[in-house]
Formats: structure tokens, sequence, C-alpha cells
């Protein structure tokens, strides 16, 4: 199994679900890193899991409130995240943080369809151009040449329900129509912003959890999430410039856009 080595890392919405699984995974590993867990509400009754972990681990978990629905939230996120990178730099920003919205063509609101938008698409676009900076001085301190997550990489956590060629495999994804169309915009992100960051050497593309027992993801969810952060990592590990730009899922099959 390849092991995610980087050094400085950044998660949204590590309180729950597959971001607070991954925090743990990575504690697991022991190399030497330090993990930015971010949530909208670290003193929230949401983030006491998170809490305990940051108590048990407190050299390794930074805990940082970001709103992913607030501009000013990311920025005052980036400006604290800064000032703890010193020089090194930020290897490994994972955007995780999202919310589904259920609704058909029929049946979808206006409201929700601007919120998921707001939160699947506009607010991991602003973390991306809030963290550039420290992504690249990640890249340039490497020294190494290529694309790894250990050197400065982008990680979009999203969906195949954003996939605009293969068909929703079952009826309940066929019902999250603003959750689907929020995710197809973040893969035209992954894609552009990946054209945009190939110069910096630094690694962005789109993962597929799978369909995980989550909060978001529901109880009648075949994955549970510790197999699919499992997965997820190994794959993270092992990325190369091959797959930059690229969609993959958490076994490492390729899928279509």
């Amino acid at each position: 199994m390849a092991a995610v080595k980087a050094c400085n890392i950044l998660i949204t919405g590590a309180n729950r679900g597959l971001g607070l699984e991954t925090v743990k995974q990575l504690l697991e590993n022991s190399c030497q890193k330090h993990i930015f867990a971010t949530c909208r509400d670290p003193d929230g009754p949401k983030s006491e899991a998170l809490r305990e972990l940051a108590r048990k681990h407190p050299s390794v978990i930074t805990i940082i409130r970001l709103d992913v629905d607030d501009p000013c939230s990311i920025k005052e996120s980036a400006k604290k995240v800064g000032s703890l990178l010193g020089n090194n730099g930020l290897n490994l920003l994972v955007n995780n943080a999202a919310i589904v919205a259920r609704g058909t063509i029929h049946t979808s609101r206006v409201e929700d369809m601007k919120n998921t938008f707001n939160t699947n698409v506009i607010g991991p676009l602003l973390i991306i151009r809030e963290y550039l900076q420290y992504l690249q001085t990640a890249a340039k301190a490497s020294g190494t040449p290529g694309m790894s997550c250990n050197k400065a990489a982008v990680i979009n956590i999203s969906s195949v329900a954003g996939s605009m060629t293969r068909k929703p495999s079952n009826h309940i994804q066929s019902t999250v129509l603003p959750y689907s169309m929020s995710k197809a915009g973040f893969n035209t992100l992954t894609v552009l912003a990946a054209e945009e960051l190939k110069a910096d050497e630094i690694l962005c593309m789109a993962l597929h959890p799978g369909w995980v027992k989550t909060e978001l993801g529901g109880e009648k969810a075949p994955l549970e999430p510790k197999e699919s952060v499992e997965g997820m990592l190994r794959v993270i590990g092992s990325l190369t410039e091959k797959q930059h730009g690229g969609f993959l899922d958490y076994t490492g099959e390729t899928i279509p856009w």
C-alpha cells in the first residue's frame, strides 16, 4: 500500500463522516505530519469527536474554523494556517466538505440549488485560490520533479453522481439533481484547476469515495467509511503526474467524466 507521506495536510469537513475517518487513518501512519482539520463549527456538538482526537494528538492536529459557504471564513482560515506553516508550505489539500440536496427537475428548489452550488463548487474554488500560495511553496521546496501528494496536491472528493456519461445506478442517485449538478460543476473545476496548476507541478484530481454509509450517504449505502478511506488513501498515496486532471474512484478505477 502506498503511504501518504505529506508533511502538512488540510482537510475540509473534518469533523464527521469521511473527513473525520480520514483524520483517524492519517494518524495511524507513522510518518511525521501535521493535519489541519477544518470544519464550520469547531466548538459545536458535531465536532466533539474531532476535538477528542485533537486532545489526544495535540502536536499533530490543529482544528481550524472554515465555513465553506463563507468567503471571509475561507480567507481567515488561510491566514491562520499560513501563520502556522511558516516556510514549509502545504503539501496536501483535500476538498472534502459537501452537502446533499434532493430533488428532480420537477421538485428541486431554487434555494437548494444555490446552497448546494455554493458549498460544493464555489467554496472549493475559493479554498484552492486562498491556499494556492502555500501549495506553491511546498512544490518549490520539494526539490523533486514530477507530481505527487507528498509534494503538493489538491484532491477533490467528488462523486460518480457528477459524471456526465455514467448513468445513475439506482433510484436514489437519480433523485439528487441539485447534488449531481453541483458535482458535475466540481468536476469541471477539477479539470480547469489542473490545467492552471500544471505549471507549478501541483497535482490536482477528483476522487469518488463510493456510496458510503455516512450522514451524507445514508444508512442504505453499502460501503463503510473505514473501507472507503482506506481505498482513497491508497489511491492518493500512489498518484503521479499520470493521474493529474483525472477522475478515479476509491479502488483506483478511472471514472468517465
